[in-house]
């Protein structure tokens, strides 16, 4: 005759319904954080730019759509989006391709000494104040390292060019404004070496991932190292690409240290992007309306550059 195992006994309805809400109590805390420095500003700032700060009394009036009218209305936005385009389009672009070519080199198993890779890097553990203030002492008219350079007549006809100074060149296509100021170009060049070393590392990282099996088949295969690049490690690495480029697109837009410690916005107004005229209109002329319908313009405009950047990004059967 057989004894009957005991039945394990059946944890109540409170214990099944603790174990199932444990992950969201040990999340709470977590989400409380991100809610009170994240989600309230966003939503604050959405109901601001809908408002109008009353002078001395500092009470809100609802104004509706004004200050989006104002901002739209104003020379100095429309400007700041045409600095904005050409600054994100050479910052990308430089920042990529040069990273691009360092990852491929460091991957060839380039004998490089620890002072130069300690070199390399040294950018990205520096803040954009302190790289901005270092290359405008580089090109500081009076004693800058690279004034005589740029001040040549025969390099930079017909009188040399001051790049803190000199305006931008008449545009060749009315209301777009290319070419772009001695500065602005500057300040793209500043950008991409402060950014560089964190993308070389990413995509350091991804080419690591590549297969040498797969690379030594095609070149076997008769493949030429462009061609192995574009159909195989080109692919290969996208994801991660993408993701520097969403850092890229992300930083160029919102950053605001470098224009601020390396140009001020000048001259005139030839560097005033985006976010320094957010810096301008929110901090100097106190107009906070008009600086938080500014913020909820770049929130779209940040949106819509990302899933511009994923739709682009995806293989071709996918689209």
């Amino acid at each position: 005759m057989s004894v009957a195992s005991p039945q394990r006994a059946r944890p109540g309805r409170g214990r099944l319904h603790f174990n199932r809400t444990l992950p969201f109590w040990l999340l709470l805390p977590g989400l409380l954080i991100i809610a009170a420095i994240q989600l309230y500003p966003a939503l604050f700032t959405v109901y601001l730019s809908f408002q109008r700060i009353e002078p001395g009394t500092g009470r809100y009036i609802f104004r509706g759509l004004e200050n989006f009218q104002r901002l739209f209305s104003t020379r100095q936005f429309i400007e700041s989006i045409g600095h904005t385009a050409i600054f994100l389009v050479g910052y990308c672009v430089l920042a990529m391709t040069f990273a691009v070519l360092i990852a491929m080199l460091l991957r060839q198993r380039v004998k490089v000494t620890a002072f130069a890779i300690t070199v390399i890097f040294v950018p990205w553990v520096l803040s954009d104040v302190i790289v901005g203030v270092v290359w405008r002492l580089f090109v500081v008219p009076q004693y800058g390292l690279f004034s005589p350079f740029f001040a040549n007549p025969s390099l930079f006809p017909p009188r040399g060019i001051s790049v803190l100074t000199t305006p931008p060149p008449p545009t060749l296509i009315p209301g777009i404004y290319f070419p772009p100021a001695p500065a602005l170009i500057f300040l793209i060049f500043a950008s991409a070496w402060k950014v560089l070393p964190f993308i070389t590392l990413l995509i350091l990282a991804a080419l690591q991932t590549v297969p040498n099996e797969v690379l030594e088949s095609a070149a076997m295969d008769g493949a030429t190292a462009g061609q192995s690049f574009r159909f195989i490690t080109l692919p290969l690495i996208l994801p991660v690409l993408t993701v520097a480029l969403f850092n890229l697109i992300l930083g160029g837009i919102n950053g605001v240290g470098m224009v601020f410690s390396l140009t001020g916005g000048g001259p005139g107004t030839a560097t005033e992007v985006l976010s320094y005229l957010l810096y301008s209109i929110g901090f100097a002329r106190l107009d906070f309306g008009l600086a938080a319908a500014l913020s909820v313009v770049m929130t779209v405009i940040n949106l819509t550059l990302v899933l511009l950047t994923l739709r682009l990004s995806q293989p071709q059967e996918e689209r």
